[in-house]
C-alpha cells in the first residue's frame, strides 16, 4: 500500500499512546475565512463580517465565531486520526479572538485512552494568546468494522 493509501486509512487504536504530540497546525487567518464560514455556520452576526460595526461594539476587526472555531479544532484531531474515528466530543473554552492577518497554530498532546476512545488535550495560539482551549474525544472503530479498516490498510 501507498503511503498516501495508508494516511487516508488513518491511524489505528494501537497506534495511539499516551503522551504523543500531535503535529502542529498553522491556519492563516483570512478575512476570507472568519466571514466564509460565519457565514457557512448561519452566524450572520455583524461582528464576523463588518469591520466598522465591530469596531463600534469595542472589537479592532471582526473576528472568528465560535462555531468555526469549535470546527477547526475538531478538525485539526480527526485529521490526525483519520477518517475511521468518530468525533465523540468537543470541549473548549475560547480566549484571545481571532482576528484577520494572523496565524493560529494548533497543538495537541493524547491525555488518556480507553475502552477505543482517545482524548486529546489542543491549544489554538494566535498572536495574542489562547484563542481555544479544552480537550476533544474521538472514539476509534472495535469488532468488526476494526477489522475491516485493519484489513484495508495491509
Amino acid at each position: 500500500m501507498s503511503a498516501t493509501a495508508a494516511a487516508l486509512q488513518g491511524r489505528s487504536y494501537d497506534d495511539v499512546q499516551v503522551g504523543e504530540q500531535l503535529p502542529e497546525l498553522a491556519v492563516p487567518l483570512t478575512r476570507t475565512l472568519i466571514i466564509a464560514t460565519a457565514l457557512a455556520t448561519r452566524d450572520f452576526q455583524d461582528v464576523h463580517h463588518d469591520p466598522t460595526l465591530a469596531a463600534e461594539r469595542g472589537s479592532r476587526d471582526i473576528f472568528m465565531n465560535i462555531l468555526t472555531s469549535n470546527g477547526l479544532v475538531g478538525r485539526y484531531v480527526t485529521d490526525w486520526a483519520g477518517p475511521q474515528v468518530f468525533l465523540r466530543r468537543v470541549n473548549i473554552r475560547l480566549g484571545a479572538p481571532n482576528y484577520p492577518g494572523d496565524t493560529m497554530t494548533m497543538s495537541g498532546e493524547v491525555v488518556s485512552k480507553q475502552d477505543g476512545a482517545v482524548e486529546v488535550k489542543v491549544v489554538g495560539a494566535n498572536s495574542l494568546g489562547n484563542h481555544a482551549s479544552g480537550t476533544v474525544t474521538v472514539v476509534f472503530p472495535t469488532g468488526a468494522s476494526a477489522v475491516a479498516t485493519e484489513g484495508a490498510n495491509s
